[in-house]
């Protein structure tokens, strides 16, 4: 009893000084929502109007692209694009579209060195990714050439995979893809313009082999567009070896044609 009490009492004077702590950082920095700064009454959250212009991929979805389809059905759904054309990938999935409050969102976090959204950004992932993270064995962010990894100072795609890896407990390998050439921007590219553009321009490198060889890989990035990108960096795991590589993103863009159809 006599060891107790005093534990009793730190726990108590830890609780308060936490209290106070709250109390302090929430006078000097308000809650705000993190699309567009409304007041708040807790941090790490979205207004009702930016939550409402959230387009959240639920199913029914694509099996292979993780595209929003427009019925479902029984059995393993796979779009008319992915039949057509299958991608290098396995899976793809994401969290929404590339629309409203979530644009906003990436769009910040990846240009404006913006990271009090990550926290939540990081358990939608771990939501969206949870059928493919029951697969993976090791997780690989997309890598950033140099110049703009200097520039920046930082890569997005490995921040995200960092936090996807610690709250699934699924090792990552940030270094095991590199950029083997320099490729263009790929905004204002079309979808066969940015395969070309970056056909062959990811390696793995050799010293990272042996944690690619014969592994479920899942690869993250922020945004899928047209899935040039994330299909050059699953030929390159596969051509290391990689058994299988799905895709997990932030946001999808989604054509309209498509997801209506």
């Amino acid at each position: 009893m006599a060891e107790t009490q005093p534990r009793a009492v730190a726990h108590a004077d830890r609780t308060v000084w936490a209290r106070l702590f709250t109390v302090a950082a929430d006078v000097m920095m308000p809650p705000a929502c993190l699309a567009c700064h409304t007041p708040l009454d807790r941090h790490h959250a979205l207004c009702a109007a930016c939550w409402s212009t959230i387009a959240f991929i639920r199913s029914p979805v694509c099996d292979v692209t993780g595209i929003p389809l427009p019925f479902g059905g029984e059995g393993r759904l796979v779009s008319a694009r992915a039949v057509a054309s299958p991608p290098d990938y396995d899976r793809a999935r994401a969290v929404a579209q590339h629309v409203g409050a979530m644009r906003r969102l990436v769009h910040r976090f990846k240009y404006a060195d913006s990271h009090e959204a990550r926290p939540l950004l990081a358990r939608w992932l771990a939501e969206a990714g949870r059928e493919l993270l029951a697969d993976a064995e090791v997780i690989v962010p997309v890598p950033m050439g140099r110049l703009r990894l200097i520039l920046r100072r930082y890569n997005q795609a490995a921040i995200l995979a960092g936090e996807v890896s610690r709250l699934s407990g699924v090792p990552m390998v940030p270094l095991a893809l590199r950029r083997a050439r320099k490729a263009a921007r790929q905004v204002g590219l079309t979808r066969a313009q940015r395969r070309e553009n970056v056909a062959g321009a990811f390696k793995v490198i050799p010293k990272r082999a042996a944690e690619i060889s014969g592994k479920c890989v899942l690869l993250v990035d922020d945004v899928v567009t047209t899935g040039a990108t994330v299909e050059a960096c699953a030929r390159a795991l596969k051509r290391a070896g990689a058994v299988r590589v799905d895709v997990l993103a932030l946001a999808l863009v989604c054509d309209p044609a498509i997801v209506t159809a």
